[in-house]
């Protein structure tokens, strides 16, 4: 029983708790859910309101008859009280040969020239923008026979005004996302409390490594879920291999300071009598070649044991050639010409990918604004222990940034113009890439192109 008791139970693994958390994520999918049901909502309520105006336009037909003359008698009733009050978004026209027209009550005032005639059993349906909104039409063309046999060609058309078809769809959205938004509160609380509870674990690892540091704990013990074991176990074979090069440098050191004593004794035995000179000079240099040995040597062993930092610096011309290559295909209809100014050897001092990045979007933001010139710079701005600086500039002969706007357009998700088409987080990751490698980004205006200016200026390393 005391063996039993000092067994600590495993706590659940986190494969279990995110299964049991992952079930309540599900509010993820409220917004796909949301976006479904809103556009089956939409075609819902335009296919009624297209099935309400066809059965209008049916019974005006019926309504509708001819004389021996050929005269139309329009319908004395109305199939919707809407059509006989003017103004109320509810219209029929009836138009046919020899300027033959005629309007509902509810259509006075308002012009409905856009009414076209139809051949006999074609149907229409369609959004019309009018001077006084957007109008929905239904049209039917038809052919009426008088008693003489004679054809008389009539088109009628069935209009609603887009107000009261939003109206409803509105009502819908209004009601779902009140629901939706009701669930998605409740889903988020419980995944936070879910969320919680799975991460005991790693905070346990975090309280475990906080003893270690403060010198309280040697190594991780646990007991821990199976998918930290390996994450574990690896950090304190990291610990180990810590103080292991820790004892590894200070057994160097020690080494090193006793390989020295002898030639340093050597030497200074030397000096200290009274020899030839030339023998003199000959046996302290060999001395010295000795030392300069043995430091090599003992900094070799040390340095196996250490991490090398590699500084990579990428060329800025192969890469812009390319970017602007793919630009001018994406924005051809534009006709840009973009130009290069790039000083020889002037190259990113990081990765690749970051390069790609920043000169990818103040390049593209450049095209997506200009009129019918880019130009892009770049020029080494100092060497450093490692890396040479750089100071990458894109200019356009667009219509430039207000001073006013200039911090706005930088934030992440703000667009210059909502008219145009993008998510508005490019300049924001320029930023981002910028603040990493401590450079500085600047904003103004051209003075050769006349349009936007970004400057970057990345520092040496």
């Amino acid at each position: 029983m005391d063996n039993a008791s000092s067994t600590k139970r495993r706590p659940l693994s986190l494969a279990a708790r995110a299964a049991l958390a992952t079930g309540f994520a599900l509010a993820a999918f409220l917004g796909l859910t949301g976006l479904a049901q809103n556009k089956a909502n939409y075609a819902s309520e335009l296919s009624a309101m297209h099935d309400r105006l066809h059965n209008y336009a049916i019974a005006y037909i019926t309504g509708t008859d001819t004389t021996r003359a050929g005269k139309v008698t329009t319908p004395d009733s109305q199939p919707n009280p809407d059509f006989s009050r003017p103004g109320s978004g509810l219209y029929a026209i009836i138009v046919g040969n020899d300027g033959f027209r005629w309007e509902s009550s509810s259509a006075l005032g308002r012009d409905f020239d856009f009414v076209r005639m139809l051949s006999p059993g074609e149907t229409a349906f369609e959004p019309v923008e009018t001077r006084s909104g957007k109008l929905y039409v239904f049209s039917y063309g038809v052919s009426l026979d008088t008693t003489d046999k004679r054809s008389v060609p009539l088109t009628f058309a069935v209009a609603q005004t887009e107000d009261q078809f939003e109206r409803q769809v509105a009502t819908y959205r209004r009601t779902q996302f009140l629901w939706l938004a009701m669930l998605g509160m409740m889903l988020m609380l419980l995944q936070l409390f879910l969320l919680r509870w799975s991460l005991l674990p790693l905070r346990r690892v975090s309280s475990d490594l906080a003893h270690i540091e403060r010198g309280t704990r040697d190594h991780l013990d646990g007991p821990y879920p199976v998918e930290l074991t390996v994450l574990t176990r690896r950090l304190n074979a990291f610990i180990d291999s810590e103080r292991e090069q820790r004892s590894r440098y200070r057994d160097t050191l020690a080494d090193l300071a006793h390989s020295l004593k002898t030639p340093l004794a050597v030497v200074r035995s030397q000096l200290e009598t009274d020899g030839d000179a030339r023998s003199l000079r000959g046996d302290i240099l060999d001395q010295v070649r000795k030392m300069d040995e043995i430091v090599a040597y003992q900094l070799s062993r040390a340095a196996t044991s250490g991490r090398r930092t590699i500084a990579a610096e990428e060329p800025i011309a192969g890469h812009a050639e390319d970017l602007v290559q793919s630009l001018e295909k994406v924005y051809a209809a534009k006709n840009v010409l973009c130009e290069f100014e790039i000083d020889d050897g002037a190259a990113f001092p990081g990765e690749q990918g970051d390069l790609l990045e920043l000169m990818g979007n103040l390049v593209e933001n450049a095209f997506k604004w200009a009129s019918h010139r880019v130009l892009l710079t770049a020029r080494s701005s100092g060497k450093g222990k490692g890396r040479s600086g750089l100071e990458l500039i894109v200019e356009d002969d667009g219509p430039g940034i207000a001073d006013d706007k200039i911090e706005k357009i930088l934030q992440r998700g703000v667009r210059g113009d909502e008219r145009v088409q993008g998510h508005g987080i490019g300049l924001s990751i320029v930023q981002d890439i910028v603040k990493a490698y401590q450079g500085e980004l600047h904003v103004d205006r051209s003075e050769e192109l006349g349009g936007a200016r970004f400057s970057v200026r990345l520092p040496p390393g």
